[in-house]
């Protein structure tokens, strides 16, 4: 009789701690009553009836999801690669256990059904130039339908956008031929303010009485400090007289 007794204090005993139940600060415990909604749990110790009652834990937080990498074929008919990151939170528990069966997997689906509607409307220049954009019509469309499951999605970033090997090739040589343009437009630019600094020189010289004739003598003093050299110049004539009149000084 005293095993009997003992044993049916260690039943009620494990009956009631099995009924015990600790909801973490990032959860919400929804409590289902013989199949039937009827409460939600703050985060602390909590006590429900076993067998009658059992709580659903559910995660508050913010989630990030990935989107694996979708096949899209654009506006302008160029088949590319995309992913996108989600970033979503549980605004109320409840509806998101009863109004769906995973809601995680749910609005996993839906973001990829968005990535591919989206991606495929706009040009491929668009695509790679007006990311931010985009990112923001997948949020809203996705966020419209998520709001029934009590989701709140709080940002979505397309991530990679990957090109056939043909577009990446044209667009590499693409980008070549710009920075040759650009080279050669460099070059010219810089020829070009070289010849306007010896032409704004010259000009600077023929206003001042023989100073043609000085410059070219410096020029002249310079070729002649290697003796090595020899050096044949035919000199205007004006020079000439110049020269001699300096020598005959």
């Amino acid at each position: 009789m005293d095993g009997f007794v003992i044993f049916l204090i260690i039943v009620v005993v494990i009956f009631i701690l099995s009924g015990i139940k600790i909801i973490n600060q990032y959860e919400r415990g929804v409590v289902l009553t013989l199949g039937r909604f009827t409460g939600i749990r703050s985060p602390g110790l909590r006590v429900v009836v076993p067998i009658f009652q059992r709580i659903i834990r559910v995660d508050v937080r913010s989630t990030p999801i990935d989107v694996p990498k979708q096949e899209v074929i654009t506006k302008d008919n160029v088949t590319v690669g995309v992913d996108a990151v989600v970033y979503f939170r549980v605004i109320d528990a409840p509806r998101a256990v009863l109004e769906t069966t995973n809601y995680i997997y749910a609005t996993s689906q839906f973001a990829q059904a968005a990535l591919r509607d989206v991606t495929g409307n706009v040009d491929l220049d668009d695509l790679l130039s007006k990311r931010e954009e985009i990112s923001q019509q997948i949020k809203e469309i996705v966020d419209r339908q998520t709001d029934q499951w009590g989701i709140d999605v709080e940002n979505v970033k397309v991530q990679n956008i990957e090109l056939p090997q043909d577009m990446k090739r044209a667009m590499a040589k693409q980008a070549e031929a710009e920075r040759e343009r650009r080279a050669v437009i460099i070059t010219a630019e810089g020829e070009k303010a070289a010849a306007q600094a010896v032409a704004d020189a010259a000009a600077m010289l023929t206003k001042v009485p023989g100073g043609i004739n000085i410059r070219t003598l410096q020029t002249l003093e310079k070729i002649s400090a290697e003796p090595s050299q020899k050096t044949l110049f035919v000199l205007p004539a004006e020079l000439t007289e110049t020269v001699g009149k300096l020598l005959h000084k």
